[in-house]
């Protein structure tokens, strides 16, 4: 019963009784004056029904100025949740409570408008760029049903989105890409290509449920020509390495040979013939030692990860080099996980480079380390006052030396090592001074 009164009782109805109840009194105290008074009983009736009929006007002039707004907020809210901005409301030039009101309303209209207007400029753009790039998309739900194609992955699929919007992940021969750990390169068959493709995957939410984005890139055309320009120049840096060697041994093989089938010999040419195969020797002795070193570089071992205090490395590796002092930017104690095997021989070839560089101008060596401001890298570094870098791109280039004795393999492992470990390694001339720095950057755990 008393949820039929509250029902009854609507706003409108409590605003015109509220009216009603505010003039009751006055109206209560002129009719009783005016029925108590020295007055006809036609003017009696008269002034009456006019005192009511006012009362009831004025009430329900009141309850209208209450409700109306009330109603024409309602229908500008009603307007926007329907995304329709184009309605604006009158009545905001006031000072007043309810001008004020009007005024924030069209306001907020007008922000909608701009943001829905952006939204929708930013959605067709988004669109036109799923069209148009050649990385396939796709979007799976909780039940990995796929929800959004775009046109790269109907060419994987060979199938038109209409066909393949509802299936499963497993009925697509994508159920793999959804468990593997990414990013990963695999080789895969697919109804519309093959090869190589690169997987990313990552996850989000959408109305509340969870998602998953899985990108494939199709990598076998960018894979095959680093294959190929690996291969150019590992074969013109071992054709290069096998001619230096081969050459003077298939000319002093032949001049041996003619040697041995004349009749008659010169009085040293057993001397002629040592000389001849200890040049023969010491290019084959050369040629192993070529080879030794490039089986190194395909046999770098994975990392062993351990925790690793970086002071204690650097001035252990500075305390290594006997011929000349090595000067110890002492740094923050810091720790990363790292392989301290792999990293001392990296700092002992740096600073091995370094000290030949400056033994040529009798300069310093300094091996320091410091924080990145701003992130979390460690960054070692080693100076040296020699006379800088060659104007050179083949630094990293294996068996690229500029040394008359040196191996060309050095630095190439150093980059292999820093990368390994997730870092970089960058060699660059100094710009305060004459002389070379060498900057290794590894993230810090």
């Amino acid at each position: 019963m008393a949820r039929g009164r509250r029902r009854f009782l609507n706003h409108e109805r409590r605003v015109l009784l509220l009216a009603l109840a505010a003039g009751a009194p006055a109206v209560a105290v002129a009719l009783s004056l005016l029925y108590f008074g020295d007055f006809s009983s036609r003017l009696q009736w008269t002034l009456g029904v006019l005192l009511v009929v006012a009362w009831w006007g004025f009430a329900s002039a009141a309850r209208g100025a209450v409700v109306h707004p009330l109603q024409t907020l309602s229908n500008l809210l009603g307007a926007l949740r329907e995304e329709d901005f184009s309605f604006r409301a009158r009545g905001t030039r006031g000072d007043d409570a309810l001008s004020q009101v009007m005024l924030e309303l069209n306001l907020l209209a007008d922000t909608l408008r701009e943001e829905r207007l952006g939204a929708l400029e930013a959605t067709a753009l988004l669109r036109k760029v799923m069209e148009e790039i050649e990385v396939a998309v796709f979007t799976f739900d909780e039940e990995q049903r796929l929800k959004l194609v775009n046109k790269a992955g109907e060419r994987i699929l060979a199938r038109p989105s209409e066909r393949l919007l509802g299936h499963t992940a497993t009925e697509l021969g994508l159920s793999e890409a959804l468990i593997e750990r990414t990013p990963i390169v695999l080789e895969r068959t697919f109804p519309g290509a093959s090869g190589r493709f690169e997987i990313r995957r990552t996850s989000f939410r959408e109305g509340g449920r969870p998602h998953q984005l899985l990108v494939l890139t199709n990598v076998s055309r960018a894979l095959r020509d680093e294959e190929r320009q690996a291969w150019q120049r590992l074969i013109r840096v071992l054709g290069h390495e096998l001619n230096n060697s081969l050459a003077p041994i298939k000319s002093i093989a032949g001049s041996l040979e003619t040697m041995f089938a004349r009749a008659t010999r010169a009085d040293d040419w057993e001397e002629d013939a040592r000389r001849g195969l200890a040049v023969i020797r010491a290019r084959a002795e050369s040629l192993a030692r070529f080879m030794d070193a490039y089986a190194r570089l395909a046999r770098l071992p994975a990392p062993q990860l351990q925790p690793l205090e970086v002071g204690a490395l650097l001035r252990r590796v500075a305390g290594l080099e006997t011929r000349a002092s090595v000067e110890l930017a002492a740094g923050p104690t810091l720790t990363i996980r790292a392989d301290s095997d792999q990293l001392e021989q990296l700092l002992i070839n740096l600073v091995r480079n370094a000290v030949d560089a400056a033994a040529e101008t009798r300069g310093g060596v300094r091996l320091g380390w410091r924080l990145l401001p701003g992130s979390r890298l460690l960054e070692v570094f080693v100076e040296d006052e020699g006379p800088g870098l060659p104007p050179s791109a083949n630094l990293f280039v294996p068996f690229f030396t500029t040394k008359p004795q040196g191996s060309g393999i050095g630095l190439v492992l150093c980059r292999q090592i820093a990368e390994a470990h997730e870092g970089t390694l960058t060699l660059e001339n100094r710009g305060d001074r004459a002389g070379c720095i060498a900057r290794l950057r590894l993230p810090v755990a």
